[in-house]
């Protein structure tokens, strides 16, 4: 089986750690690896870049409202040219609470944002040299049509594979060699499922508090497990959200299970059109050096 990427996360004290499962896994022939956008993105991409020699890297991702559009334009370029057309640029909105802490105001508009900010980019592309591929992190139709528009691939975080699979093949441009598609998913290796789900039940709860979130999974056919969630929200029981995520919904944006049944999931993600599944790694006994580990021995 074509082994996935793998998201990694440049968490403070852990990050050579970390450098080192990113050469262990180019030494293992997986996909990629890419860096969420929780701490340290784009230099962490360069310090993997300049430990490896073949993997495929990529931001997954970095939220254009953290710096100007020619300033990254430059670290892209920057980061192309020196792993000779290694590096992914992933490009994205974050979400409220990491807008919020970052002081940007809430008078944004998404996709009209990432339109000017993708143009602004290329726009400098004279100046810095050529840009890696520009990824845009995509949840609804309007942010894909502008991925296919003006970009060179979209991911998805959490996004429910049947819709994922519908909002592709209404689009058959994606489908093309030159259109990139990644999808992050939340991944818990273990004979018990209900033990991996539940690890990714308390995972995902900060994300179905996220109202952009909520929104997105209603549409995609989880109105009564948003609603449900929106109303403990609100009452200040979010010590009940875990229980509303329903099993239906969890295993739509996750994989959870034996290893078989992983296996499984990934092909399922493939024929939805996903190219490049990016498993983000998640442990029942431990953490996210447990959990690299885990997927490691999976392709074993």
């Amino acid at each position: 089986m074509q082994k996935p990427a793998l998201a990694i996360a440049a968490l403070p004290g852990r990050r050579d750690r970390m450098i080192e499962f990113a050469k262990e896994t180019e030494a293992r022939d997986f996909a990629g690896v890419f860096v969420t956008s929780v701490s340290a993105c784009l230099p962490f991409c360069q310090a993997i870049l300049q430990e490896t020699t073949r993997l495929i890297v990529g931001s997954s991702i970095q939220p254009i409202y953290f710096q100007t559009a020619r300033q990254l334009a430059d670290n892209a370029a920057f980061l192309h040219e020196i792993s000779r057309g290694r590096f992914r640029m992933g490009l994205g909105i974050s979400h409220e609470v990491s807008l919020d802490r970052h002081g940007v105001p809430r008078t944004r508009k998404p996709v009209t944002d990432m339109r000017a900010y993708v143009a602004e980019m290329r726009a400098a592309e004279k100046e810095v040299g050529e840009l890696p591929p520009l990824v845009l992190a995509t949840l609804r139709d309007r942010m894909l049509d502008l991925a296919v528009e003006v970009g060179n691939g979209a991911v998805w975080a959490n996004g429910p594979r049947d819709t994922v699979a519908a909002q592709l093949s209404a689009r058959p441009a994606s489908a093309g060699d030159d259109f990139f598609t990644a999808a992050m998913i939340p991944t818990a290796i273990d004979d018990d499922i209900d033990a991996g789900r539940a690890v990714h039940r308390k995972t995902l709860s900060r994300y179905v508090q996220l109202p952009n979130y909520r929104k997105y999974w209603s549409a995609a056919g989880f109105e009564q497990e948003m609603s449900d969630i929106e109303a403990a929200i609100n009452a200040g029981e979010t010590d009940r959200i875990p229980s509303l995520m329903s099993n239906e919904w969890l295993d739509s944006v996750t994989m959870a299970g034996p290893k078989s049944r992983i296996l499984e999931g990934l092909e399922r993600w493939r024929d939805a059109g996903i190219k490049t599944p990016i498993l983000v790694p998640t442990s029942t006994k431990g953490s996210q050096t447990t959990a690299l580990a885990e997927i490691f021995d999976l392709f074993e």
